[in-house]
């Protein structure tokens, strides 16, 4: 799995522990749901970290607790 695909499963992930519809979750961290949208296919390929603050900010998680996810840990090398 590489780092995208790993962030976008995490989005899925805690959507589903806090019960939010993607749309909910865009509007409680004040960005637009096609901005998730596009972080949970294929046009970005590039999540950006503050989009990603904005959700952990939005759902009251650091963005440590994003990332310390088993998810992370055993990730493709992005260098090729």
């Amino acid at each position: 799995m590489n780092t995208k695909e790993a962030v976008a499963k995490r989005i899925l992930q805690l959507c589903e522990e806090k019960g939010l519809a993607v749309n909910a979750l865009a509007n409680l961290a004040g960005i637009a749901p096609s901005t998730i949208y596009s972080m949970l296919n294929e046009k970005s390929q590039n999540p950006g970290v503050v989009s990603i603050k904005k959700i952990c900010d939005g759902i009251d998680i650091s963005v440590r607790d994003f990332f310390n996810c088993d998810l992370f840990e055993d990730l493709e090398q992005e260098i090729k």
